[in-house]
């Protein structure tokens, strides 16, 4: 099933990302590969997408089957250890939204 079959199955959570980054690389690429490639055997997980301008402003929003798959993505090791670096090193500010997906509709590919 790709991912958009996946999310069209009502309800779903996403969680959205907002955050302006510090200036520099500081590690921030590496950490991003290697949770890329651990997030996506995570259970509940649906898939992402994400954007960031010229000035570090930038956005994810990573889509969840459950709450509960949100809550043990958090508590992951890996995951914990960069959301410490993230407000030590690579962010200035981030907010983040956990919000329930109840309907769907789109208009053409993304």
């Amino acid at each position: 099933m790709n991912e958009q079959n996946r999310l069209s199955e009502v309800p779903y959570y996403a969680v959205i990302f907002s955050s302006k980054r510090t200036a520099g690389d500081h590690g921030y690429a590496e950490m991003d590969q290697k949770l890329d490639e651990l997030v996506v055997n995570q259970p509940g997980y649906l898939g992402a997408e994400s954007v960031r301008n010229d000035e570090g402003k930038g956005i994810t929003i990573s889509y969840w089957a459950s709450l509960e798959d949100i809550r043990n993505w958090k508590q992951n090791e890996l995951h914990k250890t960069a959301q410490q670096q993230g407000r030590q090193v690579w962010y200035e500010n981030y907010t983040v939204r956990i919000c329930k997906v109840e309907r769907e509709y789109s208009f053409g590919e993304i």
